[in-house]
């Protein structure tokens, strides 16, 4: 029989992230070279990025990644785009062939603003407007996908390893201030283009490593607040659950993430009168907001980089600073592999989150905690 340490049973995805608080722009090199080094634990059904700050000259449009299984997909996709946007560009994304990526849709980017009077009638803002959208195509257009449609961002993702997605999309050719990386091992669902990583919905991009068991609960909770979850993947409810408690609740992101891995009851019964008042009734109000299972994120945003494992710590993260750099990956080999000598390193502990947020002189980021 052999011993433990002697085998090794490649299980779990694989997620990282690098972002530069000054909002330095740098290519995709390195946070390609960060998720190769983790490809054991992926198993080729699933690879993405995401990148932020890609699209400078069009960062006040929202744009929008989209796959079509069919022309008439297509065509009536654009058709819905055309009633309720401008399109300001249209183009499909360029790609170079992969002999490890096949089966690929169509793959198209528009760079959109939302018709004043369409949204003005629709009575709600111009983000719930856009969001509505992509829900909408997601669930009432079969063959088209929304990959993402933040501003001056974009999400590059398929079946394959992340390594090979990268030179499909050619990703090269761009440079952004915060990437994150994905490599899948699905469990129990399949593997397909859109269920790859990151999941997007406005400038929210999530990856993750683990099992959301509460998924049903949370999905249903989503759903009495006007969210639909139709992307067959857990990870889909931890994206629109921080669009809810963020953006449309109006949270802080440290209350946000504490709601959803939230601290033990025993805990609450320690802290000083004030806290415990606050996170009693944070559990009670949002209890279908609390994520169960074992889940280490990453989450992507206008304000930058969020990392978080679940409260017990049952997935693996490490973080690491080098000046200007944050570097978040679910191995320390996948960091030292770009940044051999960081400033400091660290295993975040269950439930505490790593912070890696865009340098502001206004104060804006920091007052997002």
């Amino acid at each position: 029989m052999r011993k433990e340490g002697e085998v090794r049973i490649p299980s779990g995805c694989a997620v990282a992230g690098i972002i530069n608080r000054s909002g330095k722009v740098f290519s995709a090199q390195k946070i390609v070279s960060s998720i190769a080094n983790m490809r054991n634990r992926s198993n080729g059904l699933g690879g993405g990025f995401a990148g932020y700050g890609i699209y400078p000259e069009m960062k006040d449009c929202y744009a929008l990644h989209l796959f079509y299984r069919t022309t008439a997909a297509r065509q009536e996709t654009e058709e819905f785009l055309r009633r309720h946007f401008q399109i300001k560009a249209a183009e499909m994304i360029p790609t170079r062939k992969n002999r490890f990526i096949s089966d690929a849709p169509d793959i198209w980017r528009y760079f959109l603003l939302p018709k004043d009077d369409r949204c003005h009638l629709s009575g709600i803002d111009e983000e719930d407007y856009v969001a509505r959208c992509v829900m909408r195509i997601n669930s009432e257009f079969p063959g088209a996908t929304v990959a993402s449609g933040g501003k001056n961002m974009g999400v590059f993702k398929a079946v394959g390893y992340p390594e090979d997605v990268a030179d499909f999309y050619r990703l090269e050719d761009y440079q952004a201030y915060l990437w994150m990386a994905h490599g899948r091992f699905p469990t129990n669902t399949p593997g397909w283009w859109g269920g790859a990583h990151p999941f997007t919905l406005l400038d929210w991009a999530v990856v993750h490593n683990g099992e959301i068991s509460s998924y049903d609960a949370n999905r249903r909770y989503l759903e009495m607040r006007g969210y639909r979850c139709n992307l067959q993947t857990d990870t889909e409810v931890i994206t629109y659950l921080l669009d809810l408690l963020v953006r449309k609740d109006g949270l802080p992101l440290r209350t946000a993430l504490g709601i959803m891995a939230a601290p033990f009851w025993d805990e609450i019964d320690l802290m000083d009168e004030g806290s415990a008042r606050t996170w009693r009734a944070l559990r009670v109000v949002y209890g279908s907001a609390l994520l169960n299972g074992p889940f280490s994120i990453i989450v992507g945003c206008r304000w930058g980089m969020i990392a978080m494992n679940d409260r017990i710590k049952l997935r693996p993260l490490v973080a690491a600073v080098k000046g200007d750099y944050v570097f978040v990956a679910s191995e320390e080999s996948a960091i030292r592999a770009i940044c051999p000598c960081p400033d400091l390193l660290w295993a975040p502990k269950g439930g505490e989150p790593v912070y890696g947020l865009l340098e502001d002189k206004s104060g804006r980021a920091e007052s997002r905690l």
